[in-house]
């Protein structure tokens, strides 16, 4: 998915510099101005959700820790 926002985001940029320098006109500058928007947007969720998979699995490792960490205190005291 991140690779696919990067290559939107190329061809947003593409598509801008085909209408600024006017190489034939292909993307008109408002559309290419859009596209390049949503492409960026994109990533940015793409990336902001990575960080929150990556923060649940550091939470559940930790949950597991002191659930592990809570046994061997019960074994020490029995």
């Amino acid at each position: 998915m991140l690779i696919w926002c990067a290559v939107l985001f190329f061809l947003g940029v593409a598509a801008f510099l085909d209408s600024l320098f006017t190489f034939g006109e292909i993307f008109r500058t408002i559309n290419s101005i859009f596209f390049m928007l949503i492409s960026l947007g994109l990533l940015i969720r793409v990336s902001t959700k990575i960080k929150e998979g990556k923060r649940e699995s550091y939470e559940d490792r930790i949950q597991a820790l002191k659930e592990k960490l809570k046994t061997q205190e019960k074994v020490k005291v029995s």
